[in-house]
């Protein structure tokens, strides 16, 4: 029998996809918890990269079904197709946040800005 490779008095590690699955698993769910009627069906699905290239419009970063009421992530374009300011934990879940949030909008036919407009209004 094999036992955890940090022992057991140390927390398991957490990779890459782990925390970018994770991140996009707390921010579908705060979504749904601000539109629950409209997102109740849809079903959030991690990848690592698209199966079909698009030539003309470079890598794809997610893709919306609507008719299966379905999202895709890709982890990898997202990850590393993007030059971040500052490459720290907190900007890449900020990243993975807007990718999501910009896959719902475009699900909903709405302005990603428009998903949360409490949570960016400064008091």
């Amino acid at each position: 029998m094999r036992s955890a490779v940090t022992g057991p008095h140390l927390p398991p590690l957490h990779t890459r996809a782990d925390l970018f699955d994770m991140t996009v698993a707390s921010t579908a769910e705060y979504l749904k918890d601000l539109w629950p009627d409209e997102l109740a069906t849809v079903s959030f699905e991690v990848a690592g990269l698209p199966s079909k290239l698009a030539a003309a419009r470079g890598i794809d970063r997610w893709l919306v079904i609507a008719p299966e009421r379905r999202v895709i992530l890709y982890r990898l374009p997202i990850e590393r197709l993007v030059r971040l300011h500052r490459n720290d934990d907190l900007h890449r879940r900020m990243l993975i946040e807007s990718c999501v949030f910009r896959a719902v909008a475009e699900l909903l036919g709405k302005d990603p800005w428009d998903l949360a407009p409490e949570r960016f209004r400064h008091q």
